[in-house]
């Protein structure tokens, strides 16, 4: 028993390389940041210009590429990257987030 405890935790769930909670948060920063310039580009320019979403969509691959290449070396990334948003919301002394 404790040693599928133990697997599950060295090995989370990943999506192509990437840990499952980093794989989403860099889907939905993408893609709230698409839908936020696109909506300022329809209230300034009107037009929408069709290849503009490949910067989007190219965006999303590099940085998936590049959260596969560092979570390799640190499997537990993800869980540290949560904690350290946890650690900064809850209103704890700076010198124990950084």
């Amino acid at each position: 028993m404790k040693e599928k405890v133990l697997k599950a935790l060295a090995n989370p769930p990943k999506i192509f390389n990437v840990p499952y909670t980093l794989a989403l948060l860099n889907f939905v920063f993408w893609f709230l940041s698409f839908i936020i310039f696109m909506v300022v580009l329809l209230i300034f320019a009107k037009t929408i210009p069709m290849w503009m979403a490949l910067f989007f969509i190219a965006g999303l691959f590099i940085s998936h590429i590049i959260l596969a290449f560092f979570s390799k070396k640190d499997s537990q990334m993800a869980q540290i990257i949560l904690s350290k948003i946890r650690l900064s919301t809850n209103k704890i002394p700076r010198k124990l987030v950084v």
